[in-house]
Order: C-alpha cells, then structure tokens, then sequence
C-alpha cells in the first residue's frame, strides 16, 4: 500500500526536514505534494532525488490526499488543519494550535504511539513541543521502571527552534561581533550571539513562560498526569540541537546503574556516559541525528530516589519533522488508515 503525503509548509526548516525524513525512510508513497502560502509557489524543494514545485495550500484539493504533515505554525493551523481534516486526510500538526485539545492525540510514537488511534475525532494528531519531545522518551523508560513523580528540567534550546528567523539573527550577529558591525537584534528579546536569553516565547501571569508551561502540560499528556515538573528554558547560540539538565524524583529506589541499564533498552535512546573528558553528547554531535543522547547519569543524593541526566537531540529531527514522520508510521503499520486511492 502507498499512500498520498501532502508537506504543508514545505519551504521553511522543518518542512524541508520532513520532506527529506520521507525518503530516507522510505514512506510507502504514492505521491508527495510540497504546499506553502501563495507567495511560494514554484519554489522548488527536494524530496529524495526528486525536485518538487511548490503549489498554494489556498487552492489545493485534499479530496484524495491520505496524510497532512503540517509546520506552517499555530494560526494557519487553527484555520485549515479542520477543514483538511474534514475532507478526509489526516493531518499530523507540528504546531501549538491543537496541542491541548481534548479531542486530538499529542503523540510521540516511543512513549504512546497506542493514542494514535484516537484521531478519528477531528483527523488531527498533535506533535508536541520539541523540548518535551525529547525529554518524554528519556523519561518514559524511568517512569515505566521506578515511577517518574517530580521533574525539574533546564532546557538549553538552539535557534533553529525559533525558525530560520532564528538561525539568521546569530550568523548576522555573530559575523557583526567579529566584524566590529552594528549587532542587531530582531527576532530574540535580547542579543543570542556570544549570550544566553531566558526567556523562550511570552511570559505569563505566573511569570514562566509559555514554553515552560508547555512543556508542564504536555508531559502530563503525554506520559502521565501525575507527574510534578518545573521547568527554565533558555536559547542559546547553538544553531541546531536542543539540551536538557534533568532531575527527577522517582518513587521507588534507582541506581545510576540500573538507570543506564533502563534507558540502554529503550527504544529512541543512545546512551554516551563515560566519566571521562569528552565522554558524553553534546548539540553539534546530535544534530543531524535521529536518537534522543543521554549522558551524565547519576544519582542524585539531596532527594530521596533522585536522578540527574544530560538529554540531547536534534530538535529539527525528533523535535519535529522526524517525530512528524514517525507518527505518519504509526497510522500506517497499525492499519490506523487505508490508502484512499491505490496507485495505478
């Protein structure tokens, strides 16, 4: 069986991420279509060995598509990931806008993939925020394990998560530092070059921000409502990779030992931990990969059954397109959806 993939947002990082994620996997497709806003149209944009011209989401026809992969951000989501849906496509959303829904699954396929099921409601299924995305496929073996009950989790997230905006604002910045230029601050509260910023989207009543909360109200969707997490996010000038200091709480007792041994299993993780000078992952290694790093794993004596760990992925990959793609496999390898047209 194949089946029709339409890339909604086809042009920017992550779009482009999942086009070239289709291939190397080799999705069983019948046809991929590359869309984005009507300015785009012509821009070509590759899939495997293949090029493809960009066509307008306004004037395309879902009638016969089969999946939607969606990273053209909240609002446009919130407009047309309905109506796609209504037309009978399944649309895997990678942005904020449906996140939360009670009616739509928010999925990473090593942790829930058996929630995929539930998209029948509106053809919609959420892909979470890239920092949860990799901290839930750490915690969910340790959770399975020793009972995941408290989080505290600081993020240390690269620019490419606030788009190409992002990674733009720290070469220019950068280029200007070396350069005795004018620095120029656009996309970031603050200057990224040679800095670190901690504050990732607007501040709350609360005073966390928006990503903070987040990454709180995803976990608990995700893996278990249960579960207690603080969390600080902070950008840093690193172009693609996001990391994560993390310490939990467990309720039963957990060695370092046992920890390594646990997530060494599980599926999604690659464990580096050698107590030595360069023996752990850092972002420039992760990035380009698919597995979630983990490193620096040890038990953590100021709190009964603590653990601390280093976490690291590519936040392009797992954090999104990939993650994205996985999710698209679900659907297909548990027979969630039928090809609505077989290919000739």
């Amino acid at each position: 069986m194949s089946f029709k993939v339409a890339v909604v947002g086809a042009t920017g990082n992550v779009g482009r991420e999942m086009l070239d994620i289709l291939a190397e996997r080799a999705f069983p497709v019948s046809e991929v279509v590359a869309l984005a806003s009507s300015r785009s149209v012509g821009t070509e944009v590759s899939f495997g060995d293949r090029t493809l011209k960009v066509k307008a989401l306004e004037h395309y026809d879902f009638s016969d598509t089969d999946i939607c992969l969606m990273s053209a951000g909240g609002e446009i989501s919130k407009t047309w990931s309905p109506k796609i849906g209504a037309q009978g496509a399944v649309v895997i959303d990678n942005s904020s806008a449906w996140r939360t829904h009670p009616d739509v699954p928010l999925i990473v396929p090593e942790v829930n993939a058996a929630a995929a099921a539930g998209f029948g409601k509106m053809n919609i299924i959420a892909n979470p925020n890239c920092s949860t995305a990799q901290l839930v496929v750490a915690l969910k073996p340790l959770h399975d394990a020793f009972g995941v009950k408290r989080v505290v989790v600081s993020t240390y997230q690269s620019v490419s998560g606030a788009g190409k905006e992002g990674m733009d604002e720290l070469f220019n910045q950068t280029r200007a530092v070396f350069s005795a230029g004018e620095v120029q601050t656009r996309k970031f509260p603050k200057r990224i070059s040679f800095n670190l910023i901690p504050q990732i989207d607007v501040f709350m009543e609360d005073g966390f921000t928006k990503e903070e909360w987040k990454m709180v109200v995803e976990t608990k969707k995700i893996l278990d409502p249960k579960i207690k997490l603080t969390a600080t996010c902070v950008r840093v000038p690193v172009f693609i990779g996001h990391s994560e200091a993390v310490n939990i709480e467990c309720e039963k007792p957990v060695t370092a030992e046992a920890a390594r041994e646990v997530l060494r299993a599980a599926p999604g993780i690659l464990v580096i931990d050698k107590h030595e000078p360069g023996g752990y992952i850092t972002p420039h290694e992760a990035a380009g990969e698919d597995a979630t790093y983990i490193s620096r794993i040890r038990e953590d004596s100021t709190v009964e059954n603590g653990l601390a760990f280093w976490c690291v992925s590519d936040n392009l990959r797992k954090g999104a397109a990939l993650n994205t793609v996985q999710i698209a496999e679900v659907l297909v390898n548990r027979k969630l959806i039928q090809p609505r047209k077989q290919a000739a």
